[in-house]
């Protein structure tokens, strides 16, 4: 099967250039049988890396037991996914989804439901930051603060106001008495790879406090480890009111969640909210539950913690060695930007013909987001092509 062939039955929404076959570890194959080491993690999923024998049992093992059931009744991988997520997440109460997207859907539910449920005329207003990333489906545009994602779907959902991320002060400007949330990226993935600033993240929590409003964490990408904690909002000493969830919560297999703290998660009821495959799939539950108990076993924060250093080290000396084309390096543990000041899908395709895979976030930033599982020897290797690109 070609690329000539696949393009010619699916709708181009992907510039795809490479047909893959296999993985191992840090190394994906394509059809002819070239060696890819992988930096982008199918951008921040696979956070185990590929053909992990102890993760693929587990699916194994449950595609005999159980693959699907009406949500209408429980299963024990449900259930037991269902409480690692709680305790992990510092959330009281989860909803299973089916993607990220679907994740920031249920999450702008439950924060209007709230609302509703304290005054029924309620507007349900939401704000959002610029330059944010939080999905494609109608509702997850509706708070994405980036104009060409959107403008091609618009009208929209209403009630969305955008507010300047890592300014407290543009937040509190656009706060209205009908406003029920503020939604944000802890770290914000195709917006350039932007953390946010302690003091940004501890003013939303007061002025959400304040207000009685619903504070929203985005953690699709930047969550599940890959900054050095299981969330990232857990380096601010905060809480957020819902967690949004997803990418490597089930390394590869499509899942996600929004999670809550009991205020907001009983404001939903039987016949609020419901999907097909999400609510608690087994086959998906157990893959969250076998992920979160291979990070917990294998410690893998305490890895991502040392492999981000090295890292950032490494990418800072590359940008040292190449002032004229590298701008600045960004980020937190293993979610990582370089910004240039040439084209980074120029990089990238070259990077990709080299051996390895990396990705972009918009136009001049290469996103290095690899499976947590990385090494010091698969950074230097990106690093040395990377000096090799950058050289010509």
């Amino acid at each position: 099967m070609t690329i000539q062939e696949a393009d010619k039955h699916f709708i181009h929404t992907y510039n795809r250039s490479v047909v893959f076959t296999k993985g191992e570890g840090m190394y994906l194959y394509d059809d002819q049988g070239k060696k890819y080491l992988d930096m982008g993690a199918g951008i921040a999923v696979s956070a185990l890396g590929y053909s992990n024998e102890e993760f693929k049992q587990a699916l194994k093992d449950q595609i005999d037991d159980l693959i699907h059931i009406s949500n209408l009744y429980y299963t024990k991988p449900a259930i037991k996914a269902a409480e690692l997520i709680c305790n992990v997440s510092g959330m009281d109460r989860v909803f299973f989804t089916n993607s990220g997207a679907e994740a920031i859907e249920g999450a702008i539910k439950l924060a209007r439901k709230y609302a509703f449920n304290k005054n029924p005329q309620s507007k349900g207003e939401v704000i959002a930051m610029d330059h944010s990333f939080h999905g494609r489906t109608m509702g997850a545009l509706s708070v994405t603060g980036t104009k060409h994602y959107r403008e091609a779907f618009e009208p929209l959902i209403g009630g969305v106001s955008f507010a300047t991320y890592n300014d407290l002060e543009s937040v509190k400007a656009l706060v209205t008495d009908e406003t029920c949330a503020i939604l944000l990226e802890t770290l914000q993935g195709e917006g350039g790879i932007h953390p946010a600033t302690p003091e940004f993240i501890k003013g939303l929590r007061t002025l959400c406090d304040e207000k009685d409003i619903a504070l929203i964490f985005d953690e699709i990408q930047c969550g599940m480890g890959r900054t050095g904690k299981m969330y990232t909002y857990q380096h601010y000493g905060v809480t957020p009111d819902i967690l949004t969830t997803a990418k490597a919560l089930g390394c590869g297999v499509p899942v996600g969640a929004f999670a809550a703290t009991e205020k907001y998660a009983v404001a939903m009821v039987p016949g609020d909210h419901g999907t097909t495959y999400g609510g608690g799939n087994p086959l998906a539950c157990t893959a969250v539950s076998k992920t979160v108990e291979i990070f917990e076993k294998e410690n893998l924060t305490a890895h991502v913690k040392e492999m981000g250093t090295y890292l950032t080290e490494k990418l800072e000396a590359l940008a040292e060695a190449h002032p004229d084309k590298v701008k600045e390096v960004r980020g937190l543990g293993l979610m990582q930007g370089m910004e240039l000041t040439i084209p980074a899908g120029d990089v990238v395709a070259k990077a990709l013909q080299a051996g390895v895979v990396l990705i972009s976030a918009g136009t001049n930033i290469i996103r290095f987001v690899p499976p947590l599982i990385v090494e010091k020897e698969h950074i230097d290797k990106m690093i040395n092509v990377l000096d090799d690109v950058l050289s010509e």
